[in-house]
């Protein structure tokens, strides 16, 4: 099942394929297959966190902000053969963080209703 998030609904978006604390805006449509999420959590920003817009500035995130946090299956995956300079092997899933500004509530409720008639253990 793909779930569509709209182009500019107010949404960012964290991802660790991008730099650490890096978020950017959903401004195109956005697929996302729920068929390769492993576990999905749903969570509200309680205290300050800083992070970084496209060209570096940095902002904060409203406090009561939204999140989905989807982490894939190991088929998006990558692998690190080497862990510090030592031989080992790390196998590090993609996840996807959605940030939901307070006011943003309806977008947040829909996408979450979406996403809960599809698993079937939250």
């Amino acid at each position: 099942m793909f779930i569509k998030i709209k182009k500019n609904c107010g949404i960012q978006m964290e991802h660790n394929g991008l730099e650490t604390r890096r978020l950017v805006p959903v401004t195109s449509n956005f697929l996302i297959n729920l068929n390769q999420v492993a576990e999905v959590s749903f969570y509200t920003i309680k205290e300050r966190k800083t992070r970084f817009d496209l060209e570096g500035h940095e902002f904060e995130l409203p406090l009561q902000s939204r999140v989905i946090h989807l982490q894939m299956s190991y088929l998006y995956a990558t692998i690190k053969e080497t862990i510090n300079g030592n031989k080992g092997r790390l196998v590090e899933r993609q996840y996807y963080k959605l940030y939901f500004a307070p006011e943003n509530v309806d977008a947040y409720e829909e996408l979450r209703n979406l996403i809960e008639q599809q698993v079937g253990n939250l």
